[in-house]
């Protein structure tokens, strides 16, 4: 049986309102095309395709204005239900390219490799490590007891500023953590063939560094029984966070 789905506009991006959706159908489609988008390195054309192989005709505009309206608000849902994070802080930064022009990518994540934040801005220098700072301790609402950066001076100097009492280690070998936490978003960069706006990259990422970074757990910590124990886990997490499952499930 082929299901019509037609999704009229909603409202802005930035406030989700999953009451809105009606039917529990369409609460389960919206959440397998957002899991794919953000899992996977998709297009939004394949995810169509992929969809359509299921029975499902959706265009590909629908899958990315629910990918915008709801990605952000997934995220967060799983963000909340995740342990305190660590109080080992890795920050790193890299360049990407934005519409040609060359921006800074900014990502802390805690020594068990969450992500904590991320942050495009246009420079490396003090002001942005101190904003990147400032919104670390805004965002997690914890102080660290220790930070590993590299050796860029903008990151000592936001430091005395920001947290002086906290301990700072400067070494390119001691933040493999944060280094590694790029790949995936490197693989994205490349299967999006690049971003097209700064608010654009910021919106994705934000949202993607919540969902993917769930459905990848350190395989090679778990035997195969394991870790499809711990993956139904965490689809089960997902299912409820997306509304597709009671919270008792």
């Amino acid at each position: 049986m082929i299901l019509w789905l037609i999704v009229s506009g909603g409202d802005r991006p930035s406030r989700p309102r999953l009451r809105r959706t009606r039917g529990t159908g369409t609460v389960e489609i919206i959440s397998h095309c957002v899991w794919l988008y953000f899992r996977f390195p998709l297009s939004l054309r394949e995810v169509e395709e992929l969809m359509l192989e299921r029975g499902v005709i959706v265009s590909y505009e629908s899958i990315r204005r629910w990918c915008l309206k709801f990605g952000q608000a997934y995220a967060n849902a799983l963000r909340r239900r995740r342990p305190r994070p660590g109080d080992k802080w890795h920050l790193d930064e890299v360049f990407i390219k934005i519409n040609g022009e060359q921006k800074y990518l900014w990502r802390a994540v805690d020594q068990d490799g969450n992500v904590l934040d991320i942050l495009v801005q246009n420079r490396r220098d003090k002001a942005a490590a101190r904003r990147f700072f400032r919104r670390l301790l805004m965002e997690t609402g914890s102080v660290p007891r220790v930070v590993v950066t590299d050796k860029l001076r903008s990151y000592g100097a936001a430091h005395r500023e920001v947290m002086p009492c906290v301990e700072h280690r400067q070494s390119k070998y001691l933040n493999n953590r944060a280094e590694n936490s790029h790949q995936p978003t490197r693989q994205r960069e490349r299967a999006m063939k690049g971003f097209r706006s700064v608010g654009g990259a910021q919106r994705f990422l934000a949202a993607f560094s919540g969902i993917s970074p769930h459905f990848r757990p350190r395989r090679h910590r778990f035997t195969a029984h394991d870790y499809r124990t711990e993956m139904h886990h965490r689809f089960t997490t997902w299912r409820i966070v997306t509304g597709c499952a009671p919270e008792d499930a």
